[in-house]
């Protein structure tokens, strides 16, 4: 079980995607992921809470974005 600390801490991190490849041509559910991250073309870039759901949307579409992890 998490202590208050250890939850605190999950919440404080933030990943930064940017999508670095187009996504005309890719399967319907990778453009749909791209869109459910808040990506709408090469060059954007969203701030997404590091949590167990957004990592696995990032899973599907690794080749057209990178990430970097923020602390804050």
């Amino acid at each position: 079980m998490a202590t208050i600390q250890e939850k605190k801490a999950d919440t404080s991190r933030v990943l930064h995607v940017t999508q670095v490849r187009s996504a005309i041509g890719t399967k319907p559910k990778h453009r749909g992921t791209l869109r459910a991250l808040g990506l709408r073309g090469i060059g954007q870039s969203n701030d997404l809470p590091d949590r167990p759901e957004i990592r696995g949307m990032l899973a599907r579409v690794p080749h057209l974005i990178t990430v970097e992890e923020v602390t804050s």
